[in-house]
C-alpha cells in the first residue's frame, strides 16, 4: 500500500471519523472502501452511458424485447 496525504473540509473529516466509528473501522480503511465504492459506481455509469449511446444509434427492433419481457414479467403468466 501506498501512504498519501489528502486535505478534507472539517466537517468531512468529522462525519469521516463518525462513520468509522460506527463501523468498527479505522479512519483509512473506511476511505479506501468509500473510494471503492465510488470508482465501481463511476464504472458502472460509464458502462451504462456507453450501453445507451449504443442503443440510441441502433435501436432495438419493435419485437426484440417482447421474449425478454415475457420472461422478466412477474409473476409468470
Amino acid at each position: 500500500m501506498e501512504t498519501v496525504q489528502i486535505v478534507l473540509e472539517k466537517k468531512l473529516l468529522h462525519l469521516t471519523d463518525q462513520a468509522a466509528r460506527r463501523l468498527k473501522r479505522n479512519r483509512s480503511a473506511f476511505v479506501r472502501e468509500a473510494l471503492r465504492e465510488h470508482l465501481r459506481r463511476l464504472d458502472s455509469k460509464a458502462r451504462e452511458e456507453r450501453d445507451q449511446a449504443g442503443y440510441s444509434r441502433i435501436p432495438a427492433a419493435r419485437d426484440e424485447m417482447g421474449t425478454w419481457e415475457a420472461e422478466a414479467a412477474w409473476p409468470p403468466e
